[in-house]
Formats: structure tokens, sequence, C-alpha cells
């Protein structure tokens, strides 16, 4: 059984000349940039944010913030089953992985791999398998092994050959804050990654992402308006360098004043007990194109493409998988 598929990665440069592949998750950060008119001027103006974003938190040695530019590459993980018939390769994820190119000596540095994340299972989770439950008990109920799959399936790739060969440290996912819940700062500060805060309770995503054997703190670095999430492994003060943070920060909160301008583009940043929200007037848009609507659209009409091609013709083999699938050790 632990044969039954495996993993493969495939990489594609995110630059100006980006363009979404077939089989890529057309709601992710950056796919949604690439579409449209001006999806070239969108680009480029995204990847200026990012580098103008690093340089400003990497000011060190850097008196005209101009040291530093990053390197972004899409990293796509397909799953791929042994057995014959269709659909027998699906989509499985997609991540950033970040190099950090110093212009002042020509060393690389490796940034941090994860940043965004994508996931055509997680639509199905949210967009079909969640609503549907709800109808049928009447009211907000979760299926007690609601992400259950999911999680067993990135845990599985982090630890398969496939994902240790090529990268060296384990994922950070960067993503906004909860309108649902309240953050309270502490009196925590790091050096790069700011002031932390700490949330009333755990919200469906950080429940999630724990399925996946990722823990979650917020911090709001110097100069942002707002905490982001990170969802981590391991010591993440401590385990990443200050210019593998920034890559991250730079790198997330630039898509986060495109995506969620009412709070990361506000214009007075947040309060010590902080509550998130989409209806706030006083924030600065950037200028690049993007339709929130149509991403949420987007994103049920991918849970319901991986119902058809990954659940339906596959879903035997992934419950008795995921069945026999050893729990962590606590």
């Amino acid at each position: 059984m632990a044969n039954d598929f495996t993993f493969s990665i495939t990489t594609t440069r995110f630059d100006e000349d980006y363009s979404p592949t077939d089989s890529s998750r057309i709601t992710t950060n950056f796919a949604n940039l690439a579409r449209g008119e001006h999806r070239q001027q969108n680009l480029r103006n995204a990847l200026t944010m990012i580098d103008r974003r690093f340089n400003a938190l990497a000011h060190w040695d850097n008196p005209n913030r101009d040291r530093y530019t990053l390197e972004l590459d899409i990293v796509s993980v397909a799953l791929e089953f042994t057995a014959e018939g269709d659909d027998r390769a699906f989509p499985l994820l997609e991540v950033l992985d970040i190099q950090i190119v110093d212009r002042h000596t020509g060393r690389r540095h490796h940034g941090i791999v994860g940043n965004n994340f994508s996931s055509y299972v997680r639509d199905y989770d949210f967009s079909v398998l969640l609503p549907a439950a709800r109808d049928a008990s009447n009211g907000p109920a979760v299926p007690a092994d609601f992400g259950d799959l999911h999680g067993k399936l990135f845990e599985h790739f982090l630890a398969s050959p496939v994902y240790r060969e090529r990268f060296a440290m384990p994922p950070v996912i960067c993503i906004s804050v909860s309108t649902s819940r309240t953050y309270s700062r502490t009196e925590n500060h790091h050096p790069v990654l700011g002031v932390e805060y700490r949330q009333d309770d755990f919200s469906m995503t950080d429940e999630y992402f724990g399925k996946m054997g990722l823990r979650v703190r917020y911090f709001m670095p110097a100069g942002s308006s707002a905490p982001l999430a990170f969802y981590f492994r391991g010591d993440l003060l401590n385990d990443y360098s200050h210019l593998q943070l920034i890559g991250t920060i730079s790198t997330m909160e630039t898509f986060q004043k495109i995506y969620r301008p009412e709070i990361y583009g506000a214009n007075v940043p947040a309060a010590d007990v902080y509550r998130p929200s989409l209806e706030g007037q006083d924030f600065t848009p950037t200028q690049i194109a993007y339709d929130r609507v149509e991403r949420s659209e987007l994103a049920i009409t991918q849970g319901r493409y991986t119902e058809e091609h990954f659940m339906k013709p596959h879903g035997e083999i992934l419950e008795q998988w995921a069945a026999a699938y050893p729990v962590p050790a606590a």
C-alpha cells in the first residue's frame, strides 16, 4: 500500500514573463497576477514591491536599499498513482521557493520553501466536503476527520525522498490572519519578525494546518500594518537565518497587500488588541489588479474538479492508505 503512489516535483520561475501552466491551480496568488490585459505589469510591480520590502528590512550594510534581489520558483508537486487507468497523475500542491541574490558579493542564499501554499485537496475540503456536511447536519458541523487525508498526504510528502533530496529544511507557510479571531500584542519582539501577537482561539485554518503537522505563531514586522500568520515545524525563530525570514516576509506581505489591502495596506497599524476586518476603508490599495470574488468562485470549481478526478477514482485507495498511515509520536 505504501507503493500505491509517488510524488514528483517540477519548478517554474516566477518572473514578469510567467504564465500559469494547464495544471496550475489558478486561484494561487501568483497565477492570479499573471492573468488579464495587464498581467506583465502586475508581475513586474509585485516583484518590485517584494525587492523593496526585502531591502528595507535587510538594511544593514545596505545604505542604498538595493543590495538584494529575490528569485522565486513555483514548486509544483504531483501525486502519481502506480495503478493503470485514467487520472493517474494529479497536481497535489504548489509552494514557492526563494533564492536571495546579494548584488554586492554575488553570493546566493537559499531562502525558505513554502511561503504561499496552494492545494486542490484543500479546495475540495473547504468548498465541497464542508458545505455538504453542514447541509446534512443543518448547522455548522465540521466532520471529525476534516483535513485528515490532506494532512497525511502533506506529511508523507515532507518525509519523502523527493522532498528531502531537494530541500534541507522544513517549509514555512505564511498567510493572512483570520477575520474571525482577535489577536493581542505580547511583549515578545524578534529583530526580524517583529512583535508577536497571540490569538484568542484557534481558527479552522489553524486546525487544518495543524493536521499537516504545522504550528502557528503571529508576528508583525517593523513597518507592517498587521500581523502575519506563520505555520512551521521546529523552531521558527532560531532554525532560519534573518535573511531567510526576511525573504518570506517580503514575499508574502506583498501578496497580502495586493489581496487583502484593507488589512495589510491599512494606514493605521494594528492596535494592541486587534480584530482584522475586510470592511475597513482607511487603506492604500496597490495598483495591481485582482478579483477577489472570482478567486472564491474558482475555488469551488477546482474543488469539484478534485472530487471528479482525485476523490472519485482514487478514494478507496486513499482511504485505505490514510487509515494505515502511522500516527506521529507526540
